[in-house]
């Protein structure tokens, strides 16, 4: 049995049922998560991003997130994080064990969660993507998944929060560092169009 995933899904049902009754929330787009490894990839605007990015995803999928190494300086936070599968890195250098661990997620198949921005921002634009993101999915052979958030969210009120379809990176070679970056902002392009896509028929996106 897979306990980190067991916790991970009894921490999600909790959370969810708790704080969805005050900022309650719709998915869009939930059929745009494939089986198999994927680097879900989400705009980063509120502390509450996180659980959001879980809610949308299947609870039949185990969402492994890269958060911020300072996070898990409080040690009954980290202890609960890394047993629900959370992991650190560390945002000022090129962290490799975290790099490896989120590839070890990747090819035992689960789900890595990203926010590409690498920390909250207050506008869109505000800061240029890292290629992180591309680059994991690259090595990995694992779909890119868009998954839009929105910024504001208002107690009782019902926010969308929205899934692409995913993209891979298959077939395009080697790519070099500026390939990277082109993608990781032609990502973040995919999931600021997300938060304009017209939803009233409730399809997938």
């Amino acid at each position: 049995m897979d306990f980190k995933k067991l916790l991970y899904n009894i921490l999600r049902f909790v959370v969810m049922c708790t704080y969805g009754l005050l900022w309650p929330f719709k998915v869009y787009g939930r059929e745009n998560i494939p089986d198999g490894a994927a680097v879900i990839c989400a705009n980063h605007t509120h502390f509450s991003d996180p659980f959001y990015m879980a809610f949308a995803t299947p609870p039949k999928y185990h969402l492994c997130l890269m958060a911020k190494r300072e996070l898990f300086k409080c040690k009954p936070l980290g202890a609960l994080l890394l047993g629900i599968g959370t992991f650190p890195v560390d945002r000022g250098a090129a962290d490799m064990n975290a790099i490896k661990e989120a590839l070890r997620v990747l090819r035992s198949g689960k789900k890595l969660g990203i926010f590409p921005e690498g920390t909250r921002t207050h506008a869109d634009g505000e800061v240029s993507p890292k290629a992180g993101a591309v680059r994991l999915a690259e090595k990995a052979h694992a779909p890119l998944i868009p998954m839009f958030i929105p910024r504001e969210k208002k107690l009782f009120h019902r926010i969308k929060v929205i899934v692409g379809k995913p993209f891979s990176l298959e077939g395009l070679g080697k790519l070099s560092r500026e390939d990277r970056e082109r993608i990781a902002d032609e990502l973040m392009d995919k999931i600021a169009r997300l938060g304009h896509t017209e939803l009233e028929s409730g399809g997938a996106v």
